[in-house]
């Protein structure tokens, strides 16, 4: 065991860096990607249509090509980057929040709380996520409000699952037995002792789930029931450009590269805490 763990934490700290080097790359492009490259991502020239990387059209320079009217896909792709990760940031919030908040119910309460809030989460698992997601995106109708709720609401359930995995660990300590018998109340007892001792593997779940969340936004905003164009998002870009895929690989290529940089970090972050939990619990 004493060889095996320098191993390990040396591909844990290699995960680490790669991974974190990938989401402080995107979190720079939303955040302060505009001020490096200030073009508006909605104003386009039909005098610059389909130019490829590194054209000069219209009295720019595109290092990343334009659009089919002429929009330069770099500024897109910024304001894109800047949206999509924040509607997956906000969703996955929502869904660890309401998913922790049901899990620490159902564990500590127990009895018919428990086997009603664990059948619902049984049957929206028995549900394909992105069968429920577009359902409902076609009942409400696509919106960027409609999008963050139903990611986040739809993904409650694993997290609820966790949460109350952990609680039923939790509640038997000695400590929270002791909380009781000096007469701590119940939301002093859910608050103070139980839910800072369950957010360890909560945290690495989200951040295991966020990528699933990166590509169920792309893939709504691929399908056109996501954030609606001209505003634009890393799904919506590859679904506008899929008609012109064969004249222009462009305007596929880069925000599916774009996509690939959120997948990649988030799951080397998830992997990098997974082993550190290992690491400490041996």
């Amino acid at each position: 065991m004493s060889r095996r763990r320098p191993r390990l934490l040396s591909w844990a700290q290699a995960d680490l860096a790669v991974g974190g080097a990938q989401l402080a790359l995107a979190a720079a492009i939303a955040l302060f990607g505009a001020l490096l490259w200030p073009p508006d991502p909605l104003a386009g020239s039909l005098l610059a249509t389909f130019r490829p990387p590194g054209s000069i059209a219209a009295g720019l320079w595109h290092p990343l090509g334009t659009d089919q009217i002429g929009r330069d896909l770099l500024a897109r792709i910024v304001a894109g980057m800047r949206i999509s990760l924040a509607i997956v940031l906000v969703s996955g919030a929502i869904g660890a929040t309401l998913g922790t908040a049901a899990g620490v119910i159902s564990g500590y309460a127990g009895g018919w709380v428990d086997a009603v809030l664990m059948r619902l989460v049984d049957i929206q698992l028995a549900v394909p996520f992105i069968l429920l997601i577009l359902l409902i995106m076609a009942v409400l109708g696509p919106s960027t409000f409609n999008l963050v709720a139903v990611l986040g609401v739809t993904s409650w359930p694993i997290y609820a699952r966790t949460a109350r995995a952990r609680v039923l660990e939790v509640r038997e300590m000695e400590y929270v037995e002791s909380a009781r018998a000096v007469g701590a109340g119940l939301p002093r007892i859910l608050l103070r002792h139980i839910l800072p001792n369950i957010l360890a593997p909560v945290l690495v779940l989200l951040t295991l789930d966020l990528p699933r969340l990166v590509v169920m936004e792309a893939s709504v905003g691929f399908l056109g029931l996501g954030v609606q164009p001209p505003t634009p998002t890393l799904g919506n870009l590859i679904g506008e450009g899929r008609s012109y895929l064969l004249n222009a690989q462009w305007l596929v290529i880069w925000p599916g590269l774009a996509i690939s940089l959120l997948v990649v970090g988030f799951n080397l972050l998830g992997d990098w805490l997974v082993r550190r939990t290992d690491a400490r619990a041996t």
